[in-house]
């Protein structure tokens, strides 16, 4: 193992999940992703419409040529040709975690889908596309991705009451995790009261962190008092909702659930990827590690932990919670809404996927028409 693996094993030691933020069917074929899991410590894949619509929609890419040659003979319509494309790669990396699925006990070795991005705001259809999803893909390490819109908490619920593993996304307020965890909880409340292996079950919190800072710092403005608050906002959240995680599993509730089975919704850091230049290109993963979390980075941040080839992370989140409530009060002094960021973060962010999913769309449809 180089110096390089050695921080990304570290990391690992410290409790913390590596999972990669990024899927193509090229990862698949070269044997990249495999390579990756063998070496570099990699226990998961996340995917998202913007993700999928980069990697399928790449002009040089050939990887998709035969699969689409297929769809086209078939005349399938656009949707089912981009399900059929998605869940390909989904089912592909699931297989190549199957082992670190097996050696964790269903903890890792996880690979998440996302319903569509059009039904964040309705119930209903995105219940029904994750039972479609969990079924499509197949597979036992399959995590449904589901965003933790008003709309979304309900499918949530609903959804892990079957026994379907969901990866909540676009979380961006301690407030809502508060709710994503309560969803979950009802949850796994339902599916033990439906007679169903909590064991089997698995859940993380996906909690965005670079695009709460991008907002925040834009309203702090350069200047002026509230200059050490830049670049605070989002670990500050994030840590937030560590502690009332922390809290959640010191409850009889949970203690009921766990003495079932029942395996922790687990915090996922997700937006890991630093965005502003100035700040430290690691600063999400040195300042979020803990026991029992996960940390989802894209290529260049995997890369960049290992490049500074850290020997040893100590627990950076843990006895940090007085001073963050303070940070956030703080931020409300500035005259930072806290609540009316969080929200717009969350349009824009279901909007950011459905838009990268009408590209990814209207791009198939010219390859199956063409």
């Amino acid at each position: 193992m180089s110096h390089h693996e050695s921080a990304l094993k570290s990391l690992s030691q410290a409790g913390v999940s590596i999972w990669l933020d990024d899927l193509s069917r090229a990862r698949l074929n070269t044997g990249s992703l495999a390579a990756d899991v063998a070496e570099r410590h990699i226990v998961g894949v996340t995917s998202n419409p913007s993700i999928f619509a980069k990697s399928i929609g790449d002009p040089d890419t050939t990887d998709y040529d035969e699969q689409l040659a297929d769809l086209r003979e078939r005349d399938v319509t656009v949707g089912e040709a981009v399900r059929m494309m998605t869940t390909a790669d989904v089912r592909g990396a699931c297989d190549v975690l199957s082992e670190t699925y097996e050696r964790s006990q269903g903890v890792d070795g996880r690979v998440s889908i996302e319903v569509s991005p059009f039904f964040a705001r309705d119930t209903a259809k995105t219940i029904a596309e994750a039972r479609q999803l969990h079924w499509l893909v197949d597979r036992p390490n399959v995590l449904i991705k589901i965003p933790a819109t008003q709309e979304g908490l309900p499918a949530i619920r609903a959804v892990l009451g079957q026994g379907i593993s969901v990866n909540v996304t676009l979380i961006f307020a301690p407030e809502r995790y508060k709710e994503v965890l309560e969803a979950f909880l009802l949850g796994l409340e339902d599916a033990k009261a439906n007679g169903l292996d909590l064991s089997r079950i698995e859940s993380v919190a996906s909690f965005f962190i670079s695009r709460i800072d991008t907002e925040v710092d834009n309203r702090l403005g350069d200047a002026g008092a509230s200059a050490e608050l830049r670049g605070t906002a989002g670990i500050t959240s994030a840590r937030l909702a560590f502690e009332h995680y922390e809290s959640v599993l010191a409850s009889d509730r949970w203690k009921a659930l766990e003495d079932e089975g029942a395996h922790p919704q687990r915090l996922l850091w997700a937006s890991t990827g630093v965005k502003n230049p100035a700040y430290p290109s690691t600063m999400y993963v040195d300042e979020l590690v803990t026991e029992n979390v996960v940390n989802t980075m894209p290529q260049a941040t995997i890369d960049a932990v290992a490049a500074q080839g850290q020997e040893s992370f100590s627990d950076t989140i843990r006895g940090t919670y007085e001073t963050s409530h303070a940070v956030m009060a703080g931020l409300a002094d500035a005259g930072v809404d806290m609540a009316e960021v969080t929200q717009l973060l969350e349009d824009q962010g279901v909007k950011s996927f459905a838009d990268a999913w009408q590209g990814l769309l209207d791009g198939i449809e010219k390859s199956l028409r063409g």
